[in-house]
């Protein structure tokens, strides 16, 4: 069994001469055969080895005990061991994320600054071939992709190994009982309460008695094929990544180009943009993924919320990922007098805007568009105004005689407090005339009385 893992060491290039290994200790049969595995092979894989204990405070007397024995067992061996006692359920209800979750974070960060601290070059974790399989299975009914049946790897970046994936569970109870190592046993993962527990006791026992024996070996070794299949589309997504995105003020840019690429790539070219603009994987699902490649498609300017604060934004083809946080938009008003708005052209934001003033109004043919309004140009005063909304700001909407505050006007059309600013407010002097696209004013619109019209049409840039 030592060969076996000495060889799968080798084959996976996990360690090299003269490295420092630290091994993740928790006192189970894993992390205990893992330990004497790579002490009886530090001299012929010329390596240096120590230990780290991290007591989670969540099972009393039995977790003291754990710690105990970690302790003793390096005393044993002479090998340098480390410990640290967290309160995991403080920090999980603080937190608000489960204990599994708080307990590997607080675990790899213990990790992490010993390594750091102690010269440690490579941090060594227990998982066997059983854990791979349990987590191939619990991937496949969240409905995972490629990547989620490649399992856990043999090794990942920031130097974190596991050098018995190569054994069975059975393998590793063998091993410890052949050497008489007594490890310590956690009650808790021989109750199916928990879904991964569920699996390991329910699921693959009755997968091996009803069609394969060898079930934990097969999975094993499907994993190993898709792994190479999926590093190779890996590569070829960090290589068009690299060539068709950019960062520039505060925004990460996907080229419009990258989106003809082929799905199973530009859909990891939006993973890792995700990724490299955020630092992290957390809360981003396929649904954001495939909602970035139906923006592509989209004329410019329209915009996604994402999870993790992220917007996304189209901009004539290319997608801007923004933290909406650092959104700052400047609105500068528009100004116009009076007697300057016939055959007059400005811009706002992100509208074209033209004027038009009509004399005799029994030869318009007036338009259903949304963006193309007419008022009475004899009710305007002074000016004209373009500009977004303001605290307080009221109107008099068509067919109303009461005002009525633009906020709530806003909330009975369903419009998201993010996208409100968006709404352009066109005024006449002091007076509120076009909600545009949503509401035009009473005291404006054209009646017997009117005498001269003005055609306002917004049209979207791009």
């Amino acid at each position: 069994m030592k060969n076996k893992v000495r060889d799968f060491i080798i084959e996976n290039e996990l360690i090299e001469k003269g490295d420092k290994i630290l091994v993740a200790l928790s006192g189970g049969p894993d992390s205990v055969c893992l330990l004497n595995v790579l002490y009886s092979l530090k001299e012929d894989l010329d390596i240096t080895i120590g230990a780290a204990h991290v007591n989670h405070m969540l099972r009393g007397d039995e977790a003291v005990g754990d710690e105990e024995y970690a302790k003793s067992l390096c005393e044993r061996l002479s090998i340098e061991f480390f410990v640290k006692k967290i309160d995991i359920d403080k920090i999980s209800k603080e937190r608000n994320i489960s204990h599994e979750m708080a307990g590997r974070e607080e675990r790899y960060k213990f990790f992490e600054t010993i390594k750091n601290n102690n010269g440690y070059n490579k941090i060594a974790v227990a998982h066997n071939a059983n854990d791979q399989v349990e987590t191939i299975l619990m991937n496949m009914m969240r409905g995972t992709g490629i990547e989620g049946l490649c399992g856990i790897r043999s090794k990942r970046e920031g130097g974190v190994i596991r050098p018995i994936l190569c054994l069975s569970r059975e393998e590793v109870e063998l091993y410890c009982s052949s050497n008489n190592l007594e490890p310590r046993i956690d009650k808790s993962n021989l109750e199916n309460v928990y879904s991964r527990n569920k699996v390991r006791l329910d699921i693959i026992p009755y997968m091996k008695d009803n069609f394969n024996k060898d079930i934990i070996n097969t999975i094993n070794r499907m994993s190993s094929l898709i792994q190479v299949d999926n590093d190779f589309l890996e590569k070829e997504a960090i290589d068009n990544y690299n060539k068709y995105c950019s960062t520039s003020n505060n925004a990460l840019i996907i080229s419009k180009k990258a989106f003809l690429l082929d799905r199973a790539i530009i859909s990891r070219v939006v993973k890792k943009a995700f990724f490299e603009f955020t630092g992290k994987y957390n809360n981003f699902e396929m649904k954001h993924i495939y909602d970035v490649i139906e923006l592509s498609k989209n004329t410019t300017n329209k915009r996604i919320y994402l999870t993790n604060n992220i917007l996304a934004e189209n901009i004539y083809g290319d997608i801007y990922l923004k933290f909406k946080d650092n959104i700052i938009r400047e609105y500068k008003e528009v100004v116009l007098n009076k007697d300057e708005l016939d055959n007059t052209y400005t811009c706002y934001e992100n509208y074209n805007v033209s004027f038009e003033v009509i004399k005799n109004k029994n030869n318009i043919d007036f338009s259903k568009n949304v963006l193309i309004k007419y008022f009475d140009y004899d009710k305007i005063e002074k000016r004209l105004v373009i500009r977004k909304r303001r605290n307080g700001d009221k109107m008099l909407p068509l067919g109303m005689k009461g005002s009525k505050k633009v906020k709530d006007i806003f909330m009975d059309l369903k419009i998201p407090v993010d996208k409100r600013d968006e709404v352009p407010v066109l005024c006449f002097d002091n007076e509120i005339a076009w909600l545009v696209e949503h509401k035009v004013s009473e005291k404006f619109k054209i009646t017997k009385e009117t005498k001269n019209i003005i055609k306002i049409t917004f049209a979207r840039k791009g």
